[in-house]
């Protein structure tokens, strides 16, 4: 058995309406290129890095998002099969603030980066993971 530990970013952006005393708010998603799901942006901490600045990063890296961590979310663990071997993978989330930066400018790793509305976010996520982060990101929004 392996252990794996990962750390990710449930990224929203409040975008102003007509009626100016309200706004949409809007929650970043991505497509996987190898596994085609609907995930929140993640990747293994570096030895040299804080969870956090792993969560910036690869939010950065997989959306072309920059955000600003708001809160520490619960961890979620998984197991998976890769080349055979079993492994527990950690996932530290965090919730952020979409700051700037250009979704079309994701990297190879995501086939597709999209701003979703927050009332269809848990019907695009495809694992239950993502899905039960998300239930709780959404709580403090």
């Amino acid at each position: 058995m392996k252990l794996q530990f990962s750390a990710g970013g449930v990224v929203f952006k409040r975008q102003a309406t007509s009626d100016k005393r309200k706004a949409d708010t809007f929650i970043l998603v991505a497509k996987h290129s190898q596994h085609h799901g609907w995930v929140f942006p993640k990747g293994l901490i570096d030895n040299k890095e804080t969870k956090e600045q792993a969560a910036l990063r690869e939010v950065k890296e997989e959306t072309g998002a920059d955000g600003k961590i708001i809160k520490t979310l619960t961890p979620v663990t998984y197991w998976f099969v890769f080349e055979r071997e079993k492994i527990r993978k950690t996932v530290y989330y965090f919730l952020m603030e979409f700051t700037g930066g250009d979704i079309t400018k994701h990297d190879h790793e995501m086939e597709a980066v999209e701003w979703l509305d927050i009332e269809k976010v848990e019907e695009r996520l495809t694992y239950k993971s993502d899905q039960k982060v998300w239930r709780e990101a959404q709580n403090l929004i």
